[in-house]
């Protein structure tokens, strides 16, 4: 076991457990608030090697560890270092830290278009709640925006590959998930894209895992496109036998129409457990599910009740911590 202090909280985690892990322990047992968990955009506990892409979970190792207390010497991302015993790392609490995510969000944003009124992603878009959350207001950025053509890379699947922030989450789906990956992310830098080559190309029974582990509007189920805003839907629980998956599924319903079916998600926004797609999209009819209950929309949903007050509070926290910091340095240097 290792003991590791994030933001003031301490917890005693098992060796080889990671800072965001660490973090999101701390949330669920109700030590510390979810706020100061870091985000992540391209981190997914239940893909292998997922993590380390979009750097928005990057800390501040004030401690490395009780054997060597040196300073890590530059921000590190969160689902990837492993805590050692004894390691204390600043999240919402280290102004230069939050000042360092807040330019990485810059850039997460400097392609993306401005595609919210009319993306079904908006009101549970991930991006949505981190520029809010860790972004600023204005962007730097003068020069074109990246432009591609929209694609059908399956039946019931729209890539929209202006709204891709390469999280490399559906590639790792269809790698862990599926049983075939048949897209991937071709040419480099700037020019880098998700793409099958050939429309259409995606057929499988679980190729529509890709649109719920996306964490923008850049895959989207084609047969809720426009339908609905997500907040005029009413998600329900409800189950079914299935000889696929588990068939445990949320309804967005309205009234007794169901627009969409999605797999249930955690408080951090993953896949509970992945569902087929005779799930997803044929089962349609209300008749073809037990319907348990209203569903609890948690943390990543503008949806839900009062998800940013606390942040902001901790947003003007900081900026006083930072007016403070700034005028004793102005004080001591005359």
């Amino acid at each position: 076991m290792a003991k590791v202090t994030i933001d003031g909280y301490s917890i005693d985690v098992p060796d080889g457990t990671t800072i965001l892990q660490a973090s999101r322990m701390l949330a669920e047992q109700g030590i510390m608030p979810d706020a100061n968990v870091p985000p992540a955009m391209c981190y997914y506990s239940k893909l292998k090697t997922s993590g380390g892409y979009c750097r928005t979970c990057i800390v501040k190792v004030t401690k490395g560890s009780e054997k060597d207390p040196r300073p890590m010497p530059k921000p590190v991302p969160s689902c990837r270092q492993t805590i050692m015993d004894g390691m204390e790392v600043q999240n919402l609490t280290a102004p230069d830290l939050v000042e360092a995510r807040a330019g990485v969000v810059e850039f997460l944003l400097i392609n993306h278009p401005l595609d919210c009124p009319i993306c079904d992603q908006a009101g549970e878009c991930h991006l949505q709640d981190l520029g809010y959350e860790h972004g600023k207001a204005g962007t730097r950025y003068e020069f074109e925006r990246r432009t591609f053509e929209m694609e059908d890379i399956g039946d019931k699947i729209k890539l929209h590959m202006n709204r891709c922030i390469l999280c490399y989450r559906c590639v790792k789906t269809a790698e862990q998930v599926t049983d075939g990956r048949v897209h991937g992310v071709i040419s480099r830098g700037d020019h880098a894209e998700i793409s099958t080559y050939i429309e259409q190309a995606i057929d499988n029974d679980f190729s529509g895992n890709v649109i719920d582990v996306c964490p923008v509007g850049a895959l989207t189920d084609k047969t809720f496109r426009f339908k609905s805003r997500v907040w005029f839907t009413k998600p329900m629980d409800a189950h079914r036998n299935c000889t696929k998956c588990c068939g445990k599924v949320a309804l967005w319903m309205s009234g007794n129409e169901v627009f969409r079916v999605t797999a249930r998600k955690d408080k951090w926004g993953e896949v509970e457990e992945f569902i087929c797609n005779e799930c997803r999209f044929e089962k349609k009819a209300a008749s073809d599910w037990n319907i348990e209950g209203p569903r609890k929309i948690d943390r990543h949903s503008v949806i839900s009740q009062n998800h940013y007050s606390e942040l902001k509070q901790l947003k003007i926290d900081l900026s006083k911590q930072k007016q403070l910091g700034e005028k004793a340095h102005n004080y001591n240097g005359h």
